[in-house]
Order: C-alpha cells, then sequence, then structure tokens
C-alpha cells in the first residue's frame, strides 16, 4: 500500500473507540504469558465458525474484533462476553487497522470478502501477526505473490483456510495418498467440478443503512453503491454472493475451487508450480484446460452440484472424491489398507485452526501453508482470465507472466481504489 503501512501503528491506536463498541475493563486482566492473543477482520458467516472455534481454546483469547457492520460487530462482542465475562477486555472496530495495532493481538483470522484478503495480510505480516486467512487467498496474481513475500520477509505463521488439508472425514487426505502411491496409475488428467468463473458485478443501487462503513466494505475495489447482496445488513446464515462477482472475487470456480485446485495440485506434488497453457472453450462455463509441461491436464467442468468434487484419471484406473467420501475403479485402488512402504502423509491431527495453533507456537510452517494457497490462488486467476479473454494463454510459471500478451499481463494486477494500493 501506498500510504498505510508505515503510518497505520502510528496512527491507529484506538483512542476513539465509542463505549458501546467494547466490553470494557479497566485493564487486560490474567492473560496467561503463554496465551494467544486473536483478533478477528471481518466477522461474518465464515468467521462465526471460526470465532466459535477460538473461544473454545483453553490457550488462545479473542481480543479484538474489527467488522465494517455494526450489527454483526455487536454480535460478536456479545459472544465474547458470553464465554469470558464482562470484566475481558475485547476491542471493537469497523477499521481492521486498529485491531493490527493492538498490541496484545499475536495473531488475526481474515474472513473478509476476497478483494480484503491482501492488504490486511501484508500489514499484519508487517506488524508481526500470525495469520489464519480464508481461501482463496487472493483475487489477483500479483496479490498472490506479493502477501507470499510479506509473509516470507516477516516470517509469520500463515495458514490459507483450505480446510479439506485436513477435514472432512479425512477422504482428501486419503485421496492425496492414494495418487501419491499409484493407486490408479500416473494420473494425466484431473477433473474439477465446481461453479462458473466470476462475472461483472450488475446489482441496482439501494439506500445504505446505518451501521455499515460502506466505504471501507469496498475497500481496495472499485467504487459503486451499496447493496446488501454484496453486504448483509443483519447477522446472516448464509454465504453473501459477492463471491459470484468479478471485482470481488472469482465466481464459484475460485470459491470452492481454491479447495479442488489445491487438493489437485497436492496429490500431483506440484504446490508451488503452474501451468504453460490456458486453453478455454469458445463458449460456454465449462471445460477450460490448463496444461502443465509434463501434459497433465486440469480440466474444469462447471457444476451446481452442492458437494463439488475432483476426479484423477490413471492410466490403471479412476478416483473419485469429494466431501461426502471417496471411490475408485477398481475399487481397491481406494479400498485397499495402506502398508508399511506406503507413502503416508504426517499425522496432525484433524483440525486445520488447531494445526494453525500449533504451528505458531513451534514456528514450523502450517499444512496449507501462504504458499501453497497463493499458488491455488493463481491457478483459479488463471482460469477466470481465461474464460473472460475466450483466446489461448501462455503462461510463464517462472516469471509469473504471460507470454507475449499485453491484454492477458494487464489482468495480472488491479489499480486498487484510495489509499488502499499496493505499492
Amino acid at each position: 500500500m501506498k500510504t498505510d503501512r508505515r503510518t497505520f501503528l502510528k496512527t491507529t491506536t484506538g483512542a476513539a473507540i465509542a463505549l458501546p463498541n467494547i466490553i470494557s475493563s479497566h485493564a487486560w486482566a490474567n492473560k496467561p504469558s503463554n496465551t494467544i492473543g486473536i483478533g478477528f477482520i471481518g466477522v461474518g458467516k465464515q468467521s462465526a465458525g471460526h470465532l466459535g472455534f477460538f473461544l473454545g481454546q483453553q490457550d488462545c483469547r479473542v481480543v479484538s474484533l474489527a467488522e465494517v457492520a455494526q450489527v454483526r460487530l455487536d454480535n460478536g462482542l456479545k459472544r465474547v462476553a458470553d464465554k469470558y465475562g464482562a470484566n475481558h477486555a475485547c476491542k471493537a472496530t469497523k477499521d481492521f487497522r486498529e485491531t493490527l495495532a493492538d498490541k496484545r493481538v499475536d495473531a488475526v483470522v481474515i474472513g473478509t470478502p476476497d478483494h480484503w484478503h491482501a492488504i490486511p495480510s501484508i500489514m499484519a505480516a508487517e506488524a508481526k501477526k500470525d495469520v489464519y486467512c480464508e481461501k482463496p487467498l487472493t483475487v489477483t496474481i500479483r496479490a498472490a505473490l506479493e502477501t507470499v513475500k510479506a509473509a516470507r520477509k516477516h516470517d509469520i505463521v500463515y495458514q490459507v483456510g483450505s480446510q479439506q488439508r485436513t477435514e472432512f472425514g479425512g477422504h482428501f487426505r486419503k485421496a492425496v495418498e492414494c495418487i501419491r502411491n499409484n493407486r490408479v496409475g500416473k494420473v494425466s488428467k484431473i477433473k474439477i467440478g465446481v461453479g462458473g468463473a466470476g462475472v461483472p458485478c450488475d446489482l441496482p443501487a439501494e439506500k445504505k443503512p446505518d451501521g455499515i462503513d460502506w466505504d471501507m466494505w469496498l475497500g481496495p475495489a472499485p467504487e459503486r453503491a451499496f447493496n446488501s447482496v454484496l453486504c448483509p445488513t443483519d447477522v446472516h446464515r448464509h454465504f453473501p454472493q459477492w463471491r459470484r462477482y468479478r471485482e470481488y472475487a472469482g465466481g464459484g470456480l475460485s470459491d470452492m475451487g481454491a479447495h479442488h485446485y489445491d487438493i489437485a495440485k497436492w496429490a500431483m506434488d506440484i504446490d508451488e508450480t503452474g501451468p504453460v497453457k490456458i486453453i478455454p472453450p469458445k463458449e460456454g462455463s465449462s471445460g477450460l484446460k490448463m496444461i502443465y509441461a509434463d501434459g497433465l491436464e486440469i480440466i474444469h467442468e462447471s457444476t451446481k452440484d452442492a458437494f463439488n468434487d475432483v476426479v484423477f484419471y490413471g492410466d490403471e484406473g479412476t478416483l473419485y472424491v469429494d466431501r461426502r467420501g471417496i471411490t475408485a475403479d477398481p475399487k481397491s485402488a481406494a479400498d485397499s489398507p495402506f502398508g508399511g512402504k506406503d507413502w503416508r502423509l504426517p499425522d496432525i491431527g484433524r483440525s486445520h485452526r488447531r494445526n494453525w495453533i500449533d504451528c505458531i507456537r513451534s514456528r514450523k510452517r502450517p499444512v496449507a501453508d501462504v504458499s501453497y494457497g497463493a499458488h491455488t490462488s493463481i491457478l483459479c486467476s488463471l482460469a477466470n482470465h481465461g474464460y473472460q479473454l475466450r483466446r489461448n494463454l501462455q503462461w510463464d510459471a517462472k516469471k509469473y507472466q504471460f507470454s507475449g500478451d499485453p491484454d492477458a499481463n494487464a489482468l495480472i494486477d488491479r489499480p486498487g481504489r484510495g489509499e488502499w494500493k499496493l505499492a
């Protein structure tokens, strides 16, 4: 960012928080030295689950909440007070910079719309705060690279919310082990069944209600009028459809694709590389191919199936996995027990969030490290760009740019808005 990264610690000390926005206490009471102070940036639908988890961890304390909608901020504060009691001091703000400036905050959970992942992540890294950020990591390719750069420079523990690496019954972990042990032979094609690419936002203008900082919600995104589809006005139980729109996300392709492309990369041991060619269909929302240097094809298939799927096609069989389970043809490829000589993933438990906390303590890299999440995010962006441009694209996976295509390269970054820009 051009302005705030160097000045936010000096200018956002939190002195102007109104009394109704804070659970008051004369002092920070009884925080053991080995307790991790957690701040939240965004407390909407997804973060509501994260908040419940961290409130239940004995070695963590939620000490700060940042949220643009007052109704959700108040609800989050009530949950904190219900857990810890009214004497627990918890900062509440609509400006996440105040959370980052709070010295009690050791680590932050970022559960904002996708267009608001990169800037808080980079600023958190510069403030030496560890990060748990929801997937997909970023909307643009450059933002993904800058996020990795900041995390590595400041040596923070950064977990991306790719929960399929640990949770959902272990189905995806088992699929990775099956593929790595050649249960279906050499895999030449992988189908990713998720939603379609992002589309331009065409929502009508609505009157902005009181209690929502709409300018902060927009942040680096283009100026536009308020619409409650993007920013609900209540404590909602649904996933808002900002996900559908290109200005803020990458459609269902990026939303669930960030989970499933991640599993495909992991299984093929290509976590930190990328394709060399993107081949979109001439029309329609399905069938885009990404081709790797060794000939591997990863194919996007648009689907409305709530579970979505990943299908590995090998020269000795096919393996299918989704959140309901895993199966294969032949069945033995998925059902046969692993032997002592088989390659296995390390046992890290079945809690993605707990893996992050454990790694904060050990200073090891978590199972969904920022670099893995960045390269998954880049895959989703490449697919979106292919559908947007409708022509074959050559991708240099080492230089992170399109070969000989200025129009495609113009999509790698975005200009930002106002003070919210990458430097």
